[in-house]
């Protein structure tokens, strides 16, 4: 998911602790509960009416669930990578048209896609990133995306990030890719991938992502 280390959709937080878990909430809490990236998100009005975001079920609001999926950052996760199948038609012309405009691999946008959202142009997180390469409204708005959930749209805008990616860190892929997922800030305070679980699953899945579909 592309997000930084905290990331608002009416005032969720992205918590990522020290072991790499991560929380999302809206909602101070004397003692956080680290969760994982396919925890339970749970959203409901407060005393006030106003509508909140936790990963502890209240006790006594009525709420909707939201189940955080985080594809390929799940550290937990038992997809064998390796043998996972591709997605290799889908978006043929918008990555390609993407890729040659920002000068990036298309075989990497795709692994992004795949990691991000498999491929799932209508996918939402309940921090607000959004499509394809799910991209956070911020992000959107500045690289010129009015619509985060028109995949064309999308992947121009997650293929120029990552472009700005991929400059910021020399065309090292790991460094770049790692800044999509955590930011470019974690990257340059840890000085290489950061030692976020989460981070450091995503990295290694992209690359072997990146790997399968630059040799179809």
């Amino acid at each position: 998911m592309l997000a930084v280390s905290s990331a608002q959709a009416d005032s969720i937080k992205r918590i990522v602790h020290a072991d790499g878990t991560i929380e999302f909430s809206n909602v101070e809490e004397s003692q956080p509960r680290a969760s994982s990236g396919d925890d339970t998100v749970y959203r409901y009005k407060d005393d006030n009416g106003v509508v909140a975001y936790s990963s502890i079920r209240p006790a006594e609001s009525e709420f909707d669930v939201i189940r955080f999926q985080c594809y390929a950052c799940d550290p937990e996760s038992s997809i064998d990578w390796r043998k996972t199948p591709l997605f290799t038609r889908p978006y043929r012309n918008e990555i390609k048209t993407a890729a040659r405009e920002f000068g990036v691999d298309p075989a990497l946008v795709r692994a992004v896609i795949h990691a991000e959202s498999a491929f799932n142009e209508k996918a939402l997180s309940p921090v607000g990133a959004q499509g394809l390469m799910q991209l956070m409204p911020g992000t959107a708005r500045e690289l010129g995306v009015e619509n985060a959930l028109i995949a064309a749209d999308n992947i121009r805008g997650g293929v120029h990030y990552l472009a700005k990616m991929l400059k910021q860190f020399d065309g090292n892929v790991r460094l770049a890719t790692a800044a999509y997922n955590a930011g470019p800030g974690a990257v340059g305070r840890y000085n290489g991938v950061p030692p976020y679980a989460e981070t450091k699953a995503y990295v290694h899945r992209v690359g072997i992502l990146h790997e399968r579909y630059a040799a179809r």
